[in-house]
């Protein structure tokens, strides 16, 4: 074993320890691991060896810390599509007007195939749910027929996308 690789990987084991957890469970990530994910915004195909050089550790070490950073859902490495090349003609994001748990609710909408976006809200809506259909009949199944039905659902409004103008996941690392 060379050298260098055994000093990566003290270093890496030096910089995973670092890697702890603050007081919400949320991973607290060090530079490294924060430029490793800048490098991934970039491009998600980018080699191990390629990102190693840019952020100062071995292909292995990269790659451990790229599984690492997947199994505690820090990232996910995904292919982004444009809907309509796809096959889902319709998108809609849906404002929910809540009685009661709105965990409970936002937890029924995440299980559900078409809703891609699920966050909890302070404002005129307590939820904000964004809906990827095949076409207007299904959109109107999935708003009428499964998110109205949810007990504890009091109103929803939504609002249709005529044009996807922007769609990035590039805000970087901070």
């Amino acid at each position: 074993m060379h050298s260098e690789d055994v000093a990566s990987r003290s270093a890496e084991q030096r910089d995973s320890s670092r890697q702890s957890r603050t007081g919400n469970g949320t991973p607290q990530l060090d530079a490294v691991s924060l430029a490793i994910i800048q490098q991934l915004q970039e491009d998600g195909r980018r080699p191990y060896a390629a990102i190693g050089k840019a952020v100062g550790l071995s292909e292995a070490a990269v790659r451990q810390r790229v599984q690492k950073l997947l199994d505690q859902g820090v990232m996910q490495i995904v292919a982004v599509t444009d809907p309509l090349t796809v096959g889902f003609r319709r998108q809609a994001m849906v404002g929910v007007n809540v009685e009661g748990d709105v965990e409970a609710i936002a937890d029924a909408l995440t299980d559900m195939s078409e809703v891609e976006y699920v966050v909890m809200t302070a404002g005129s809506f307590d939820i904000l749910a964004e809906i990827v259909c095949e076409d207007d009949d299904h959109l109107l199944d999935v708003i009428n027929k499964r998110i109205r039905a949810l007990p504890g659902v009091r109103s929803t409004e939504s609002f249709v996308y005529l044009k996807l103008k922007k769609q990035t996941y590039m805000w970087g690392t901070r």
